[in-house]
């Protein structure tokens, strides 16, 4: 059997060195060699797949139009699900400097479709020659947001897949959530699809795995719960695991060392010098 290769995942593209979730930073992070490009999508109002780690625009990122600022206090208010794909390409979510990230290169840029990501990365990885990367997706639904700021999880689900299929990318797909309903919805009807459980909280292995109901492809916690033991269930599960944000190179080196089978980082420039 044909070892697996590691898995070095950009983190929204690659979120220290160029803005979040853009196309930019999705060919500069495959640039750089990363085998999988790690993103969000959302749903607009208009029943468009869109690359963003929040369904509204965060203040963080984003910046107002006509005069009108974009601020912690108000930023829920910018709904991507209340607004049509037309009007969110209106906001400029590149151009502000980072303050968690003051090395990120900054630049006017927009919300892309998850369509244009598929395009753009197709097309650079042709013009440069590099192989082929995987996709891994993370599905932003919540029980509260249900019919506020996406549709529900059937339909956001459903949406998700039916881009993937258009681009013949099933194959090189990985889909992620922290909410285990469109995970389980997936597995009923779309069970030839790579599922990753994505794990935020104080609960053991067992007892996510358990709540999910099922074992999925990837086993995706928060690095700094990782420890050999966990590592260890998840080979005894058959299951992958990759945590993320890894973003330190002492951080990657000793998971990688533990066992684990990707690393997913905000600074994909650090992989190379692993």
């Amino acid at each position: 059997m044909q070892k697996a290769v590691f898995d070095f995942q950009g983190h929204r593209g690659c979120r220290g060195l160029m803005p979040e979730n853009t196309i930019p930073a999705f060919l500069h992070a495959l640039s750089l060699g990363v085998t999988t490009l790690e993103m969000d999508v959302v749903i607009t109002q208009d029943l468009k797949v869109v690359v963003s780690h929040e369904p509204f625009l965060n203040h963080e990122i984003c910046s107002g139009i006509n005069g009108k600022q974009i601020t912690a206090a108000n930023e829920k208010d910018y709904n991507i699900f209340q607004m049509s794909y037309a009007q969110l390409s209106k906001y400029d979510c590149g151009s502000k400097n980072h303050v968690r990230f003051p090395t990120q290169e900054n630049f006017i840029a927009r919300k892309p479709l998850l369509s244009e990501v598929f395009e753009a990365a197709a097309s650079y990885i042709i013009k440069n020659k590099l192989p082929d990367c995987k996709f891994n997706i993370e599905i932003k639904s919540t029980v509260e947001g249900e019919d506020i700021f996406h549709p529900p999880y059937q339909q956001f689900t459903n949406l998700l897949v039916e881009v993937c299929e258009q681009y013949k990318v099933l194959d090189k797909l990985t889909i992620q959530s922290f909410d285990v309903r469109p995970l389980q919805y997936l597995r009923q009807y779309f069970p030839y699809i790579s599922l990753s459980l994505l794990v935020e909280n104080e609960l053991t292995l067992s007892d996510n795995i358990h709540l999910l109901g099922f074992i999925p492809t990837i086993y995706s916690p928060d690095y700094v719960g990782v420890t050999d033991e966990v590592v260890k269930q998840c080979k005894e599960y058959k299951m992958q695991i990759i945590p993320w944000t890894v973003n330190e190179l002492p951080d990657m080196k000793k998971l990688i060392n533990m066992g684990v089978d990707g690393l997913i980082s905000d600074y994909p420039d650090r992989f190379l010098l692993l």
